[in-house]
């Protein structure tokens, strides 16, 4: 039997299953899109933009994508206080993949939507 410490141990070193955990959750890829549409983005503008997320969940993403330095956070001393989020070159480096993704997505999506609807009737 595999030891617990040892099995998690093999996924903290797997680079990419490492890096995707962190921005392959639900909302991460599109706070990054939206990021990187507008430049530069206040929370409350995300929250606009994305309208289907709650304030926590955005909150904990956009955590999240800071501390894998994938976007910066700017704070302003004024009240009330505005913080200002945008890609960092580390963020800006990995659009052009997701840009990939997406295009393989659009192109894949009614065969794949098509596939699933034939394995649902089974």
């Amino acid at each position: 039997m595999i030891k617990k410490e040892n099995k998690n141990a093999f996924i903290e070193i797997c680079p990419v299953r490492n890096v995707i955990a962190r921005f392959g959750n639900k909302w991460a890829i599109l706070v990054l899109l939206v990021i990187y549409e507008e430049k530069n983005i206040r929370f409350s503008q995300l929250q606009e933009k994305i309208p289907d997320i709650s304030k926590n969940i955005l909150s904990s993403t956009l955590k999240t994508l800071y501390a894998d330095d994938l976007i910066s956070r700017k704070v302003y001393n004024e009240m009330p206080l505005k913080v200002e989020y945008s890609l960092t070159p580390r963020g800006l480096s990995l659009m052009p993949i997701i840009f990939q993704l997406n295009d393989w997505a659009m192109k894949n999506l009614p065969e794949i939507m098509e596939h699933r609807q034939n394995i649902t009737s089974l």
